[in-house]
């Protein structure tokens, strides 16, 4: 398995409990952005923080050396299955009006 694939399918399986509940939140919030974003914001700064510490697991070592290229992409392809699963993750903290 693809390395960046294998991370994200542990950071899952670690932290189910907490991303099933972000997943049932994040399609309500797809659903209705302005009646669901308090909840969508709270949660969603939790699973960004975890998200973003599997992501600097994954990436830590590349970025010593003559890697920092290979992990920026590394990193932009994880972030890709991250969005495959929570397509509105980037939207966590924007205020709706």
């Amino acid at each position: 398995m693809i390395k960046f694939k294998e991370y994200f399918k542990k950071m899952c399986e670690e932290n189910k409990a907490v991303f099933d509940e972000f997943q049932f939140i994040h399609d309500l919030y797809k659903q209705n952005r302005k009646a669901n974003q308090v909840v969508f914001n709270e949660q969603g700064v939790a699973v960004r923080r975890i998200i973003e510490d599997w992501d600097r697991k994954l990436c830590s070592q590349m970025e010593k050396g003559k890697n920092s290229t290979y992990s920026a992409r590394l990193s932009e392809k994880f972030w890709g299955e991250v969005r495959l699963r929570f397509p509105m993750i980037d939207f966590v903290g924007a205020i709706v009006r």
